[in-house]
């Protein structure tokens, strides 16, 4: 840039004889030269610059280096930056502006891209490196504006499509081609497990919901029942529709053990992995109507193990009925419920019951007598409640038919102290999961929608006549919700659903995304979320329509009963007070007889609405006749003084009326 002072370029060029031989000097050795204070602009930036571009359209330089911070300047003012944007956690290695679209993009050395807006200097888009599938270290990045693409050069070359939203689905998104049974969530590998009817177990990406590993035929052509993790979540325990249980290396999928009776027994249909004294047990149940206890012991190379023998109060006093679920409560409770609508109470360390919880009344009195209707599939300890053996407050939750939800307290005399039903269809529960702290409770339905209860004071001191406070509710999944699980540390859930898919979700509703899905989103970045979208076949559902109250009966479309009556009298009457000031006629006229609406129910067929029109008497006045003849009155007709003697005359008359 050449300088515009006179006075300093005419300085320059006499000291340039003086300088020449000093400059020949430098350049036959090789050496920069240095330029000339007038031809440059200096721009001091904390830490050095590592990547810079110029906006020619825009009038702009940006600058990003090693402090992480972007700064845009006026070229033709180096003091201060116009604008700084922070938001990189690594150095910043490539910047380029989109001027047509108002954009800048931004790389660290940590492979995260960021998308950024130029006018408002904000941050609209963030890209990590493993949504990306960016591996190894950067070298080189190039922005193509023509087909909206990046380009990175690292371990891999990988082709970024800048898109401003993500295309819509041409097909309803799943996880599986068959309903989905349950899945796990693994801290150790941050990994999700989902099985399916289908015997096909699939491992994916909790950080992206991409697919990263599946095997087929786990239980050969049964399905899958139940999973579960180790202690150190290295290997996946499995139960099936054959009967026999398998431990599978979560990393590679390779069947290591298979536990089994001599003899064909029924389904297993639900299964735990728990700790007692240092020892570590596997605890099966299913339509056998025991409890299968097996030891797993490191040292124990068998494929095929045996249980150990049952409890001798399982076998007298134990289910008569298959067993659908089963829940741990650390240190020693065990529950267990069966399809007969028994919940029993074990004590894991004597093997002896501690309770047993009969089958609660129905809302008529009676009981169900039989069939899937009285069955209890979902149980949910309390755990910090049943570790403080409080006697008056619940410690247990379990389904109940008709849809509804009961609270049990365990110490003390055993009974139920709450019921309540969550679904407003009386849509049988399917699912339940408690917060760690026990503040919250999340149950799902048959019919795929999560309600979530405040219980952190509820049922503390006794018997509850009223349901918990419901936080929030969405409708997950088309179809029955199979199971819940709660991830603490990154506060989601996760579900999964006949539907054939498994979805992540926030504790308070908001949609991530369905595992699977063409583009994959980043838990750390709510931005890539599908929030606030919701997914479209649960849009499209009737079921989804929200409840009207008239249509629901909690406010009813027509007035029935005597209570009703008053109340639309006063309000009648309220109306007529204000408007006339008395009884409709005027303040010095009696009230009439007939003003007071008629009492009682109304004809059938007739809305009751209509029984708060007021009746009152209207003047009979003489009707007039078709034609007037003005001229008996000798007046003119044009007088403006005989209009107001009419007018005079009529008042007089209603008077004396």
């Amino acid at each position: 840039m050449g300088t515009t002072n006179v006075k300093q370029k005419m300085k320059e060029i006499k000291g340039v004889g003086e300088n020449v031989k000093a400059r020949k000097d430098q350049a036959f050795l090789g050496l920069p030269q240095r330029r000339a204070e007038c031809d440059q602009t200096v721009f001091c930036i904390h830490k050095g610059v590592k990547a810079f571009t110029f906006c020619k359209g825009k009038n702009l330089l940006l600058t990003g280096g090693m402090d992480r911070i972007i700064r845009i300047w006026n070229p033709h003012l180096p003091g201060k930056p116009t604008g700084m944007l922070r938001s990189h956690t690594a150095p910043v290695i490539y910047i380029h502006v989109s001027a047509e679209d108002n954009k800048i993009f931004s790389m660290s050395t940590d492979n995260t891209i960021k998308i950024w807006d130029l006018e408002t200097n904000s941050c609209l888009f963030t890209a990590s490196s493993k949504a990306s599938g960016i591996r190894g270290e950067p070298g080189a990045c190039l922005c193509l504006p023509g087909p909206r693409a990046l380009y990175v050069a690292a371990g891999i070359l990988a082709l970024l499509h800048l898109r401003l939203s993500s295309p819509h689905e041409p097909h309803p998104v799943v996880s599986h081609k068959e309903p989905v049974v349950g899945c796990r969530y693994n801290p150790t590998f941050r990994q999700v497990v989902s099985c399916s009817e289908a015997s096909v177990v699939k491992v994916w990406d909790f950080e992206t919901g991409r697919l990263l590993s599946e095997f087929t035929g786990a239980h050969g052509n049964a399905a899958i029942t139940c999973l579960t993790f180790d202690s150190s979540g290295r290997r996946l325990v499995s139960g099936g529709r054959d009967s026999c249980l398998k431990i599978r290396s979560d990393s590679s999928g390779h069947c290591l053990h298979t536990l089994k009776h001599g003899e064909n027994q029924g389904e297993v249909c639900d299964c735990t992995y728990l700790e007692v004294n240092q020892n570590k047990y596997i605890r099966a149940v299913g339509w056998e109507r025991r409890i299968d206890v097996y030891f797993d012991t490191p040292c124990d190379f068998h494929h095929f193990r045996k249980p150990q023998p049952h409890w001798q109060d399982d076998l007298n006093h134990g289910h008569k009925e298959g067993i659908l679920c089963v829940a741990h409560c650390p240190p020693s409770l065990l529950a267990t419920s069966s399809y007969d609508g028994g919940i029993i109470i074990w004590n894991v360390i004597s093997g002896h019951v501690f309770c047993k919880l009969n089958s609660p009344s129905s809302s008529d009195g009676t009981e169900d007598r039989e069939g899937p209707e009285r069955s209890v599939s979902c149980l949910a300890f309390l755990k910090t409640r049943a570790a403080n053996l409080e006697s008056a407050s619940a410690s247990l939750m379990a389904n109940r038919p008709r849809g509804s939800v009961t609270f049990w307290r365990l110490f003390g005399e055993a009974r139920p102290i709450a019921n309540f039903a969550p679904s407003r269809d009386k849509a049988l529960v399917s699912s339940m999961v408690v917060t760690a702290g026990d503040a919250c409770a999340y149950v799902a339905d048959q019919c795929g929608f999560v309600h979530v209860y405040d219980i952190e004071e509820y049922s503390l001191q006794g018997q509850e006549l009223q349901p918990p406070t419901n936080v929030t509710f969405w409708r997950a999944h088309i179809s029955m919700v199979t199971f819940l699980e709660l991830i603490e540390e990154e506060e989601l859930l996760l579900s999964s659903s006949l539907d054939r898919t498994v979805r992540l979700w926030s504790r308070d509703g908001a949609f991530i995304g369905t595992f699977g899905q063409s583009s994959p989103w980043d838990i750390f970045t709510p931005a890539s979320w599908s929030h606030p979208r919701v997914p479209h076949e649960v849009l499209t559902d009737p079921q989804s329509m929200p409840a009207h109250p008239v249509l629901e009966g909690a406010v009813p479309a027509t007035c029935r009963g005597e209570e009703q009556d008053k109340v639309v009298e006063d309000c009648v009457l309220e109306v007529k007070e204000d408007s006339c000031g008395g009884d409709g006629f005027g303040s010095d006229r009696p009230p009439l007889e007939q003003s007071k609406p008629p009492r009682g129910t109304p004809a059938l067929g007739t809305p009751s609405i209509y029984q708060s029109l007021q009746c009152h008497q209207v003047p009979c006045l003489s009707a007039l006749p078709e034609k007037l003849d003005l001229s008996i009155l000798g007046a003119d007709m044009f007088n403006l003084d005989f209009l107001t003697q009419e007018k005079e005359g009529s008042e007089a008359a209603q008077k004396a009326y």
